[in-house]
């Protein structure tokens, strides 16, 4: 798995927390939410999840820890998407001994 480079993470995690001020600040001003909500899309370009929240937090985490442990805290973290999905249990009509 290729990683961004920490320089470019930091930058683009600083442009969203900014740009988050901003926006919290003024919630009526279109252009602040615009360039907040551009902002997170490119961090999650950036860090390869699907919600800037996300983003935002897996920025943190990889910018505190080593790229090999950063990667191995993404492995043993479990996927919404590939968890089995499971029907309701099974009701067995009759018994064993009914057999």
């Amino acid at each position: 798995m290729l990683l961004p480079a920490k320089a470019e993470v930091a930058r683009q995690l600083r442009r969203y927390r900014a740009w988050e001020r901003m926006m919290l600040a003024s919630p009526a001003d279109h252009a602040a939410r615009a360039t907040f909500e551009d902002s997170g899309y490119t961090l999650c370009v950036l860090m390869g999840k699907r919600c800037a929240r996300e983003a935002a937090d897996a920025a943190e985490r990889y910018l505190r820890s080593t790229p090999a442990t950063y990667l191995r805290e993404q492995d043993e973290r479990p996927r919404p998407g590939s968890l089995a999905r499971r029907g309701p249990p099974r009701r067995h009509r009759r018994s064993h001994a009914g057999r």
